[in-house]
């Protein structure tokens, strides 16, 4: 049954982390003036992109308005439908979805596509951290740790057969930073990670698809490509460079305008801030991002409950992997998966899914005490 607390009571609101609150919204703000640069909305472009993104930070702080008004407890109490939903949604897409870049994860709504696999990573915190919070006691029992591996491994199989390795990567980081944060013995991590080495070849050979193959050889060399996979990658780096220490100008950047940066406003959007607002503009965006973390982790070992902590972790896990893969690979020391940066590219099934990530946290922590009325 779900739990609902008096929102206008002051106990609750005094405990709102407004760091979090001003720094996603300057982030926002920043990725809008990205994507109108990127999209050319100042000379001539379709303000279509702008909109929906519009339309989809009303949404997100709607649904982050409705569920400050729920205990986040109550979402542990509904764990097993909420990952059974999980499951069907991820499923959906084998009926309802359409390919985009090479990945059958969207579903068509007409004028815009939504991917299932962004609202799952939300319901799989959420599941996976009332599934912890339970056996905590019990994780390093072999029998007990299979079963909680055997929770994880359904989910991630259904994204990576729908080819979206990206996704699957992010959903693996946050399994492996829950169950460490849970306190998972050493002993077992070093043994995945000695596993993952050993298992490598077999991986490369048997595994990987070739564009996966291709995807990891472009990006130890990217001019093996220059004209095909490493395109991405070049452009985007002479960009970043390009813009040297207070960038082209706003709206100005010449590989921008001129449209050699591939995937600009949602992808690569970092590579035209680096390129229009220069070292000093990527400095602040980073910045943004470090406090944004450390205000979740703070809200993380203030929680007054282990479940309470266990999803703010999921969701600091999950802002950090999309971080520096997507930063990382705009520069070239991470490979190119897809990866949107939070709350700055393009994209309103991402950015309702981090607003309502984002909404679970504050919830946290405005429920960091008991309240007695």
């Amino acid at each position: 049954m779900m739990r609902y607390d008096n929102i206008v009571d002051r106990k609750l609101l005094r405990n709102i982390d407004l760091g979090i609150v001003v720094t996603t919204i300057i982030l926002i703000i920043i990725g809008i003036v990205g994507i109108a640069s990127a999209t050319q909305v100042t000379s001539g472009g379709t303000p279509k992109y702008i909109t929906i993104q519009g339309v989809a930070f009303v949404l997100g702080v709607i649904a982050v308005l409705l569920l400050l008004l729920i205990d986040y407890n109550s979402f542990g109490d509904m764990q097993t439908a909420i990952y059974i939903i999980n499951i069907l949604l991820l499923l959906s897409v084998f009926v309802l979805g359409k390919e985009i870049k090479g990945a059958k994860s969207w579903i068509d709504l007409g004028p815009v596509n939504f991917q299932p696999s962004e609202l799952v990573k939300i319901g799989f915190i959420l599941a996976f951290a009332k599934h912890l919070e339970l056996r905590k006691d019990k994780l390093n029992n072999l029998p007990d740790l299979a079963i909680t591996i055997g929770y994880t491994v359904l989910p991630i199989a259904l994204i990576l057969l729908q080819n979206d390795t990206g996704t699957a990567l992010v959903f693996l980081f946050i399994c492996a930073i829950m169950l460490f944060v849970a306190g998972i013995n050493y002993k077992y991590i070093i043994g995945a990670i000695v596993a993952f080495i050993l298992s490598t070849p077999l991986l490369w050979f048997f595994a990987l698809q070739p564009h996966q193959k291709n995807r990891i050889l472009v990006f130890l060399n990217p001019e093996l490509e220059p004209l095909g996979s490493g395109y991405h990658v070049i452009q985007s780096k002479t960009a970043i460079g390009s813009g040297q220490f207070f960038g082209e100008g706003l709206f100005n950047g010449t590989l921008n305008n001129n449209g050699f940066i591939p995937e600009r406003h949602t992808d690569f959007i970092f590579s035209v801030l680096g390129e229009e607002l220069g070292f000093v503009g990527a400095v602040v965006v980073v910045a943004l991002f470090t406090i944004l973390l450390l205000r979740c982790i703070h809200v993380a070992k203030a929680a007054k409950d282990t479940y309470g902590m266990l999803i703010c972790v999921g969701v600091t896990a999950m802002y950090l992997f999309h971080v520096l893969e997507n930063i990382g690979m705009t520069i070239g020391i991470m490979p190119v998966t897809g990866i949107p940066l939070p709350f700055v590219s393009y994209g309103g099934s991402s950015l309702v899914t981090n607003l309502v990530a984002l909404g679970l946290v504050i919830n946290v922590g405005m429920r960091r005490q008991v309240i007695r009325f």
